[in-house]
């Protein structure tokens, strides 16, 4: 799946980005991880129920985001929270995987955007206008909401995951290689959630870790 920094031709930026329509604003949770699905979540703000304390999800504390959460889903014209699943990680690669769960988040908005703003340098292929910003989250409202829609999200499902495999610790790590997982993934192997894909995982399925 290819990737683009834009998909906005030159000559169009000045008609677009200062044209009126509406904006959404795209962020993902969960690309390091090396378990679980990754998501990504699409969100179109209302101007006229301004949200405070919208930030980038990971400078925020738990209660903050879980409050936000709440609030977005009351207050936001419109939003998506879609994933991309273990397997299609497995197959794609993580990067593609996580274009693909942007893509779904987007065209699963219930009002279709003029433009999209995405954080990070790569946007997924879309049929509106997109623009890819570095540090989003922290600079755009929309892209803030999205990333704590996303974080909240995946987080939760960690939670999941953790009652089914407890001894994995997801609720603690959310699936990233810390020292503790690591561990655990030595001495019990890697369970369904697993990102075969990804190197300390492979390595434990081969006994090598």
């Amino acid at each position: 799946m290819p990737s683009r920094k834009s998909s906005t031709r030159p000559e169009q930026l000045g008609l677009i980005w200062d044209g009126p329509g509406l904006m959404a604003g795209v962020d993902e949770a969960g690309r390091g991880p090396l378990a679980g699905p990754v998501v990504a979540a699409a969100v179109i703000l209302d101007e006229l129920q301004p949200i405070k304390g919208l930030n980038d999800s990971k400078v925020l504390s738990e209660r903050t985001r879980e409050r936000l959460f709440d609030e977005i889903h009351a207050k936001a014209l419109c939003f998506c929270i879609a994933e991309a699943s273990v397997e299609e990680i497995d197959r794609l690669n993580i990067l593609h995987a996580t274009m693909l769960a942007m893509k779904r988040a987007v065209e699963g908005l219930r009002l279709k955007p003029a433009k999209v703003l995405v954080d990070g340098n790569r946007i997924p292929q879309l049929l509106m206008p997109a623009e890819a910003i570095v540090k989003g989250d922290s600079k755009v409202k929309a892209i803030s909401a999205a990333s704590i829609l996303a974080k909240v999200s995946r987080d939760r499902q960690c939670l999941a995951m953790h009652e089914a495999h407890p001894h994995y610790g997801f609720a603690t790590h959310k699936g990233y290689p810390t020292a503790e997982h690591l561990q655990a993934l030595r001495e019990h192997g890697a369970c369904a959630w697993h990102r075969r894909s990804f190197g300390p995982v492979r390595l434990s399925i081969e006994g090598a870790l």
